[in-house]
């Protein structure tokens, strides 16, 4: 039995939340401030500049972002000149979004910013602790699919 009384911060969801709500802050100026994009639009761009195309249920499905909040950043990135979209041909409830020219130069961008930022805050970390979060974390999303699959389906 978990004691109840021991401080939200020794809690681990809280901890991983608070650690990756953080990191994700620290990258949010490089395209923020400079580029006027949301963290939400930040992700879809990025998802859509390295696969061409895909429709808003990968893209919800790809990201911890909802349908609705997939639809009002991809609005905005749209309005932008960022990318387009059109109705999806094999299901016409799906919308289709692809990253246009403009799209993919601003991406191109920002990712090495992006990345410069992200290696900055790892190298303040040690080697050993670098390698131990990246093993956590692979560990910890093989331990989600995992029981992901072992879940019924719902239907």
């Amino acid at each position: 039995m978990r004691d109840t009384t021991a401080p939200l911060e020794e809690f681990f969801p809280y901890r991983l939340a608070v650690a990756a709500e953080g990191f994700s802050r620290a990258l949010v100026g490089v395209y923020r401030h400079r580029y006027g994009l949301s963290r939400e639009e930040w992700r879809l761009l990025f998802l859509l500049a390295g696969s061409g195309s895909m429709t808003s249920l990968d893209l919800s499905s790809r990201t911890t972002l909802d349908k609705v909040q997939v639809s009002r950043a991809a609005q905005r990135l749209e309005e932008k000149g960022l990318i387009s979209r059109e109705i999806a041909p094999r299901d016409r409830r799906l919308r289709l979004y692809t990253c246009t020219e403009a799209g993919q130069a601003i991406f191109a961008e920002i990712l090495p910013q992006i990345e410069t930022r992200a290696e900055a805050i790892l190298q303040a970390m040690s080697s050993e602790g670098r390698m131990a979060l990246e093993q956590g974390v692979e560990a910890l999303a093989q331990a989600l699919r995992e029981e992901k699959a072992r879940q019924p389906v719902a239907g």
